[in-house]
């Protein structure tokens, strides 16, 4: 298998299917003891990740972890 100038390489079409792979799936490379991993990105882990990365540095007001509780749970704490 062929690396292009971009880094890319195809995933050979049984293994695609195998995983599950199609067009606009989320996959990461994990290394573990020398090797390298390929594998699907759980939908949930994909999507809490994206809001997370959305909405990092947009708090606009620092609060406590009181204040919040308060806010959360109403003014009876």
């Amino acid at each position: 298998m062929r690396i292009t100038s971009k880094g890319q390489v195809t995933i050979p079409r049984d293994i695609r299917k195998a995983l599950g792979i199609v067009p606009s799936s989320e996959v990461e490379f994990v290394s573990e003891g020398g090797r390298i991993w390929l594998r699907k990105c759980k939908p949930d882990a994909v999507r809490g990740r994206e809001l997370v990365e959305r909405m990092r540095g947009r708090a606009t007001v620092r609060l406590s972890t009181e204040e919040i509780m308060q806010l959360t749970r109403g003014s009876e704490v």
